[in-house]
């Protein structure tokens, strides 16, 4: 495995750690809720088809808006990765020149991966913050506004 694949596994393996604890700890309740819900809709005799609709679909908001905001969180995180990965690429595309050597090349091409490794590095770092701030979110219940 290269150096680019292993970062690569690690910052996959650290958002999935990071989603599964946000599956147990929080999604399931919040889906537990919505099937609860769902089932109270449907047990409303009183109930006309559409307003059992209209209730089933409120129940299945506050799912729909946390699984949202975590996607947005990772979405985040995910673009502050890529533009400190392109960032590294840019600081070494402008150290390239038509006369470098075929050995300056690999040189900077090592560079290059090193910086990426360390972006990855730094944010994976940075996850324990981000899934603490998910969570008290999600216990806030404010990502609903």
């Amino acid at each position: 495995m290269s150096n680019m694949e292993g970062v690569q596994a690690r910052v996959q393996e650290s958002v999935n750690k990071t989603l599964n604890t946000l599956d147990k700890e929080h999604l399931r309740k919040i889906q537990r809720e919505m099937f609860l819900c769902s089932a109270a809709c449907c047990e409303k005799d009183s109930y006309s088809m559409d307003d059992v609709q209209r209730c089933l679909d409120s129940c299945g908001q506050p799912i729909g808006k946390a699984q949202n905001y975590i996607q947005g969180e990772l979405q985040n995180f995910q673009d502050r990765l890529q533009r400190c990965a392109m960032a590294c690429q840019d600081q070494v595309r402008d150290k390239v020149t038509p006369q470098s050597t075929e050995g300056e090349v690999v040189k900077l091409k090592q560079e290059m991966e090193a910086c990426v490794v360390q972006c990855a590095s730094s944010h994976i770092d940075m996850m324990p913050g981000m899934l603490n701030r998910i969570k008290q979110t999600l216990n806030s219940r404010s990502y609903t506004s």
